[in-house]
């Protein structure tokens, strides 16, 4: 065994490492993102849980947005009305809290009312198939399937979102927090053919409009839809309603 070998490459590996360390330093130094304290401390009122309902990448890129302008204040569904306050104190001004939101799933097809096939699977092609992947997609625990349905959770839901674009049927829809009545279907299939697939499928037989005297009740696409900004929650729609697809 050659010892000056070993020592003679030894000093070079070490030298080497210390040319780099160097060299990462520097290139540290020079490349650095400096970020503002303020930036810093709107950061810290994010409560971190980065679900990417606000439509950022994390909190972080939350943070930044609101930093430079592109968000508001109020951006976080998670954070509500708390955190928008603490944020309009950094900012040094006051911010109106954001509307509060909830997951609704538009369907009503468990697999009691749904129609199945000799498979056991729900043949509606509109309604909610029970994948899960609304669930997985949840960082709140708020949305499970039971018997077939996805089920929202409302005093976990925060509103995120992420439901609503993990869902391959786009039966869920994120509407006010304390939204009245709802529609419960998304099959624009009529009368019979409706009826067909699920005991509590929308018809379209308009008995809701008849009878909603505020007007907030239209349909759209085959389905019954609830304008929450004019529904005085009288609950006549649900009442009438023949397939009771109004929740």
């Amino acid at each position: 065994m050659d010892i000056g070998g070993i020592i003679t490459a030894a000093l070079v590996v070490g030298v080497i490492g210390l040319i780099i360390g160097v060299l990462l330093g520097i290139a540290g130094s020079v490349f650095a993102v400096t970020i503002d304290e303020k930036e810093v401390q709107i950061r810290k009122c994010l409560p971190g849980n980065n679900c990417g309902g606000c439509g950022y990448p994390g909190c972080d890129g939350l943070a930044h947005a609101i930093f430079t302008g592109e968000a508001e204040a109020n951006a976080c569904p998670v954070g509500g009305a708390e955190v928008a306050k603490q944020i309009g104190n950094v900012l040094g001004v006051d911010v109106k809290p954001a509307e509060q939101r909830k997951a609704f799933v538009q369907c009503k097809g468990s697999f009691d009312n749904a129609t199945l096939n000799e498979h056991g699977h729900k043949i509606c092609a509109y309604g909610c198939t029970g994948c899960k992947a609304c669930m997985e997609a949840c960082k709140f625990d708020a949305i499970h399937v039971v018997d077939g349905l996805a089920v929202v959770d409302e005093e976990k839901c925060v509103g995120c979102g992420k439901c609503q674009a993990a869902c391959a049927r786009h039966v869920i829809a994120m509407v006010p927090k304390f939204a009245g009545h709802m529609v419960a279907c998304s099959n624009p299939e009529k009368g019979k053919a409706a009826k067909a697939v699920c005991r509590n499928a929308c018809i379209s037989c308009g008995m809701c409009v008849k009878v909603c005297l505020a007007e907030a009740i239209s349909i759209e696409s085959g389905v019954a839809r609830i304008d929450e900004n004019k529904c005085t929650g009288c609950g006549a729609c649900a009442e009438k309603c023949p397939m009771k697809s109004i929740v």
